[in-house]
């Protein structure tokens, strides 16, 4: 026997409840009808991606417009990807182009200014023209593994997606 559902030998008691799991699922899958945890991991993974979109926007664009940073939300969630290469876990993909805007200014001593979008949606068209600019010539051909390719090619949909949005502006 148990109490509390816990087993003579320390362990929980998990048929009952696998096996409650196991009819609900089916019972929603026969249904059409989305469980609650299935809505629930969505929404986390949903929210997960704005946040580091938005954490990527606020790295290069903390004073541009909202138009701006509406324009870049909706091209990263086009893309599924954004500019600056952040992945939905928190982690960079690759140094995006706009990673490397930011690091010549820090590299000039600007170490206050990390804005590379600007105040002005003229001003994100002209740094988004370069950043594509300097992702199609490179300053010197380097080796990339497929993985780093692939984010380059991401990289390219993103800045083009988030382009034509800013020129709609």
């Amino acid at each position: 026997m148990s109490i509390s559902g816990i087993g003579t030998a320390g362990y929980p008691l998990t048929g009952y409840t696998a096996r409650k799991a196991e009819r609900n699922a089916e019972r929603n899958a026969e249904s059409g009808t989305v469980g609650f945890m299935d809505t629930v991991v969505e929404k986390a993974a949903q929210h997960k991606a704005t946040d580091y979109d938005e954490k990527a926007f606020d790295m290069v664009g903390p004073n541009a417009p909202r138009e701006v940073k509406d324009a870049w939300m909706d091209a990263a969630k086009e893309v599924n990807a954004n500019g600056m290469g952040i992945r939905g876990n928190g982690m960079m993909s690759h140094i995006s182009q706009m990673m490397v805007q930011r690091l010549n200014k820090q590299l000039k001593g600007e170490t206050e200014n990390f804005d590379i979008l600007g105040s002005t949606v003229e001003s994100a068209i002209q740094a988004t023209k370069k950043a594509l600019y300097d992702l199609e010539h490179p300053l010197a051909p380097a080796y990339r593994s497929i993985e780093a390719e692939q984010a380059r090619i991401k990289e390219r949909e993103f800045y083009t997606a988030f382009l034509e949005r800013l020129e709609k502006l």
